[in-house]
């Protein structure tokens, strides 16, 4: 059995405290947005999503200079941390970030079909130690954790221990968690890209997140991931799924010149890596409704 925490993370998120225990600090009186630090942020799709939901990101932290250039261009006031291993909540403090929500999608490479097999050891999505390190260093209200569905997969010797693993860290820190697959399909992309979506938060807090509830949008979002391949599904935030004709724009073929093929494939690469930034939005909007609701 776990042993008792600390009553309450730091910067508690509005509302969400008030089904916590009394010993937890008030809630704000003056709403603002949450405040987010995107880990592994690539070009910003997690951080696109969950500000069109209205978050606010604080700070990133991406260790490729591509990814680094995108992100000066789109948000220039917002501080760039290079390398996950050497983030600390007290590098953050030093320069007056405070922390509401962590989000990210830890590297893949080592748990995907695709990749070697090595694990959530390997070198690569081994970095979760260092996302799981800062849950336990912020505390923050909110933490969402994007990966490859075979997360829930391996590994092979031992189903499931990937999962476990993630989920045990999380419980190590205090936090419970929900979770649930959304494929890209299901919001109007032309291939399946399905993903495992997790949200964790505090033990103390008895609170659902609608997107992760089998009576609303996830029951929804899977059985229109096939209409989505076959018909062509656009999302539009505020209705309902529903199938429109017309599918996403598919990436141009690059120039076959030789300048600009070294950023185009950069492009292509971290586009491949992002997440659909659309999801993180419905995630968003969803933790708007919970806390409209509590």
């Amino acid at each position: 059995m776990l042993k008792p925490r600390d009553p309450a993370p730091r910067n508690y998120p509005r509302r969400i405290a008030a089904r916590a225990t009394a010993a937890l600090p008030q809630t704000r009186a003056v709403a603002r947005p949450f405040r987010v630090l995107d880990l592994f942020s690539g070009i910003g799709g997690f951080s696109l999503g969950l500000e069109r939901a209205g978050m606010q990101t604080v700070a990133f932290c991406e260790i490729e200079p591509y990814c680094q250039a995108v992100l000066r261009k789109h948000w220039p006031e917002v501080p760039i941390y290079g390398d996950v291993r050497t983030l600390t909540a007290h590098a953050l403090s030093r320069d007056g970030i405070e922390v509401d929500v962590i989000c990210g999608g830890f590297p893949c490479q080592d748990i995907s079909f695709a990749g070697a097999g090595a694990g959530i050891d390997g070198d690569r999505s081994g970095l979760w130690r260092e996302y799981a390190r800062l849950i336990g260093e912020l505390r923050p209200g909110l933490v969402i954790v994007e990966n490859v569905a075979a997360l829930l997969a391996g590994p092979s010797e031992r189903r499931g221990g990937w999962f476990g693993r993630v989920l045990g860290d999380l419980a190590s820190s205090g936090y419970d968690a929900e979770w649930d697959c959304i494929p890209a399909a299901a919001v109007g992309a032309p291939h399946l890209r399905d993903r495992v979506w997790i949200m964790a938060y505090p033990e103390q807090v008895e609170w659902v997140c609608p997107i992760f509830n089998p009576h609303n949008a996830s029951e929804t979002v899977r059985k229109n991931a096939t209409i989505g391949l076959q018909n062509g599904l656009r999302f539009e935030m505020g209705a309902p799924l529903r199938s429109i004709p017309g599918r996403w724009m598919d990436q141009p073929d690059p120039v076959r010149v030789a300048h600009g093929v070294s950023d185009w494939s950069h492009r292509l690469a971290e586009c491949g890596n992002a997440v659909v930034p659309q999801i993180p939005e419905l995630i968003g909007r969803a933790i708007a409704q919970a806390e409209r609701a509590a």
